[in-house]
């Protein structure tokens, strides 16, 4: 038997939609391993399916898909890894791989994919098991804790930022700055960005300062140029006008949460025209997390993490609601 958090009755975290249970340590099927879990970072995604905004796939469902751990037991065929081996699970979970999308390689947008979390049990939990072609070999020599904001955090503000199709040296807009905001400002700054951030915690506006981003004001708040690009990671629809109003003449803004609350009516000629454009970021391929990690073994990203133990995820989760977590939640699993 295992310690596992699930989601027993979706709703705002002050009615607590989670519940500490005691679960099987699941079996891992073919081609899938058995991983024990060290840490698990917790998602603003793990929150949106607490509170029902994310509508629950199945009942009780253990959430958390920004999992490291090491392989503990395989199923038949997977030979992929070794036991002990650290590896990773991300947020996709599987995908048909026959389909036009994956033939194109386009997996996330896979009608048929599944998602750690959310169509099976998570990491909230002291193991779970993946599909081995889904998993992501880690490095051992690197904190548990600093690897896993990357598998959710990282990669998605990694493809976020390629559909915001930044120019080089361009200037780019981040609104909204929690995990994944931080480590995707990182990534730009790398690349010569210019980084400009609007957010309402000023402790993130501290973040992004010491990060080395160019300015950081309140998120309502002008930017200081024009924009090139923009990416929202806040999942506040009415940010997306103002995100849109404040890009240069063929800007680019890409929103990169799964839930957005409603947009409001768009004005033709102040945020649309002049080819500005508006992106949707729809989950990630395994491209885009074997990029994001390769990235980061070349260029080490300061990741900023605040540390709960597992026993405390219903808190790390009404902390994250409550805008006092600066970086990434962190469930300490085992070890």
């Amino acid at each position: 038997m295992m310690t596992a958090w699930v989601v027993r009755r979706p709703g705002p975290m002050t009615t607590g939609p989670l519940e500490r249970v005691r679960l099987p340590v699941p079996e891992p099927a073919r081609g899938e391993v058995l991983i024990r879990v060290e840490v698990c970072a917790v998602c603003r995604t793990d929150l949106h399916l607490a509170e029902g905004d994310l509508t629950p796939r199945r009942p009780g469902t253990v959430p958390g898909h920004e999992v490291v751990g090491r392989v503990a037991a395989r199923g038949a065929d997977a030979d992929r890894f070794q036991d002990g081996e650290r590896v990773g699970v991300a947020w996709l979970r599987a995908a048909c791989g026959r389909c036009r999308y994956c033939a194109r390689g386009a997996e996330n947008l896979c009608p048929y994919s599944q998602y750690t979390g959310w169509d099976t049990d998570g990491g909230y939990a002291e193991y779970l098991t993946a599909p081995q072609d889904f998993v992501y070999p880690l490095p051992d020599d690197q904190p548990a804790a600093a690897l896993a904001p990357l598998l959710c955090a990282g990669i998605i503000g990694y493809r976020a930022l390629i559909r915001a199709d930044v120019p080089p040296c361009g200037r780019l807009g981040v609104y909204g700055f929690g995990a994944s905001a931080h480590l995707t400002t990182q990534v730009a700054l790398a690349q010569g960005i210019t980084v400009h951030v609007m957010t309402r915690a000023p402790e993130a506006r501290r973040l992004a300062l010491e990060l080395g981003a160019a300015s950081a004001q309140p998120v309502y708040a002008a930017a200081p140029e024009p924009l090139d690009a923009a990416i929202l990671f806040a999942p506040v629809g009415d940010l997306v006008p103002v995100a849109l109003a404040a890009l240069d003449r063929g800007g680019t803004l890409a929103v990169a949460g799964i839930h957005l609350t409603d947009i409001p009516p768009l004005v033709y000629q102040d945020h649309l025209f002049q080819e500005r454009t508006l992106r949707s970021v729809t989950a990630n391929t395994r491209a885009d997390g074997r990029a994001l990690l390769e990235f980061a073994a070349h260029h080490p990203l300061r990741v900023a993490t605040v540390p709960y133990e597992l026993d405390e995820a219903d808190t790390a989760l009404s902390d994250l609601a409550a805008d006092r977590v600066t970086g990434a939640a962190v469930l300490h699993v085992n070890g």
